[in-house]
């Protein structure tokens, strides 16, 4: 047993010693005697003297918690999952809120080839153990087992668990990017298997397409998705965004037509209303921008977006009251964005305000370099990810 596993099995011991569900031994009681002795060894590293101690409990008190925990702790500790399994069993069993030891126990099971049973232990230990060592071992062990099994949409729970508690942990980040990732292709797969001619497949298509930077053929799809259904929620405002954002002025002029249309289909629908917005700020008409870009805030006050875009708008009708109030809630809502630190700058610059202009602007700076170092990135990983041979993780011939 390493240093590190004995003092968690010692730590696990005593917390165990001490949630007792049954009554005190008097203490010239033999099992107290018995009990005493374990603890003694083990505080002096000698496992191999605890656990004989500790059967000897079991021998005139086979119902007795801490031994049958403690003995459960040890032998697990030792690799002997064989013997670990019954007495941290039997322990559960007398005190079903042990999560550590329900925790070893599906740890046990696991490595004794019981899925089932070590699953379902996991599953039912895991949220008990926020900010224990143990919690990722056990999420570890349970991401293993669902995604050897195909199960990816089980994994993505278990990791979605373990980033509660480490928000940041990049090992975790990017197994989740992969369970995404492989189960978005799954779903693409499924999709035009079972309906090879819906205009739901095109659409699909069509994001992807338009990821990938083909915004003729994504344009196309979306064409071909609302000839076959006119009513597919989301349609008109992502063929709308990719006209908008289109190098061609022909196709820009189009996109006004599409956000109109996602309304009629969907008058709440905030993000259609507003690219209206933006739209009509572009071709100079702000009144129409304003109320636009006031009613997205409207629908959804805490989309920075939406509170930047208005912002603009109000900045260019001499309202640098309202317009920083907005600005500011942006950033109290995402403090990331750098559209909203560059307009913040801008406005700190107009009211004579240089330090305050300056700070903004080393912001949007930096935010703005982050966020292209990640898109070049990711846009590098699609493209090693497209080059793949399909016998080395694509799918099968």
């Amino acid at each position: 047993m390493s240093l590190k596993f004995f003092t968690f099995a010692l730590a696990l011991m005593f917390s165990v010693m001490q949630a007792k569900s049954q009554a005190v031994p008097s203490p010239g009681d033999d099992s107290r005697q018995h009990l005493f002795k374990a603890q003694q060894f083990m505080h002096e590293q000698r496992p191999d003297l605890a656990i004989p101690e500790l059967e000897a409990v079991l021998v005139s008190d086979p119902g007795n918690l801490d031994a049958q925990a403690n003995l459960g702790v040890l032998f697990y500790f030792r690799g002997n999952f064989v013997q670990a399994a019954p007495h941290l069993r039997a322990a559960l069993t007398a005190k079903p809120e042990l999560w550590k030891i329900e925790a070893l126990l599906g740890l046990s099971e696991l490595r004794l080839k019981d899925q089932n049973a070590g699953r379902a232990d996991l599953e039912s230990a895991l949220p008990h153990l926020m900010g224990e060592k143990v919690q990722r071992e056990v999420g570890d062990a349970l991401i293993a087992s669902y995604s050897g099994s195909g199960e990816l949409d089980k994994a993505v729970s278990v990791v979605s668990v373990l980033l509660e508690a480490n928000p940041t942990d990049t090992g975790l980040l990017l197994t989740s990017y992969r369970f995404y990732s492989e189960l978005a292709n799954n779903a693409m797969i499924t999709l035009a298997l079972a309906a090879p001619h819906s205009a739901e497949l095109h659409q699909a298509m069509a994001q992807e397409l338009s990821r990938h930077g083909n915004d003729e053929a994504a344009i196309a799809n979306y064409r071909e998705a609302i000839q076959i259904n006119a009513k597919l929620p989301g349609l008109y405002l992502e063929l709308g965004s990719l006209l908008y954002n289109s190098a061609d002025a022909k196709l820009q002029t189009e996109a006004e037509e599409q956000f109109k249309l996602a309304l009629a289909l969907n008058p709440l629908d905030e993000k259609a209303q507003l690219m209206l917005g933006e739209d009509a700020a572009r071709r100079g008409d702000m009144k129409a921008a304003l109320v636009a870009d006031t009613r997205a805030v409207e629908l959804q006050p805490n989309d920075p977006e939406a509170c930047s875009e208005l912002a603009k708008v109000l900045g260019s009708m001499n309202q640098p009251d309202k317009a920083r109030a907005l600005l500011s809630h942006a950033l109290e809502i995402d403090s990331m964005n750098e559209t909203a630190h560059y307009r913040l700058s801008t406005l700190d610059r107009q009211q004579g305000k240089l330090e305050d202009a300056k700070k903004e602007l080393a912001e949007y700076q930096k935010y703005k370099t982050m966020k292209a170092k990640l898109r070049a990135i990711f846009s590098d990983m699609r493209m090693k990810m497209d080059d793949k041979p399909e016998d080395e993780g694509g799918m099968s011939k």
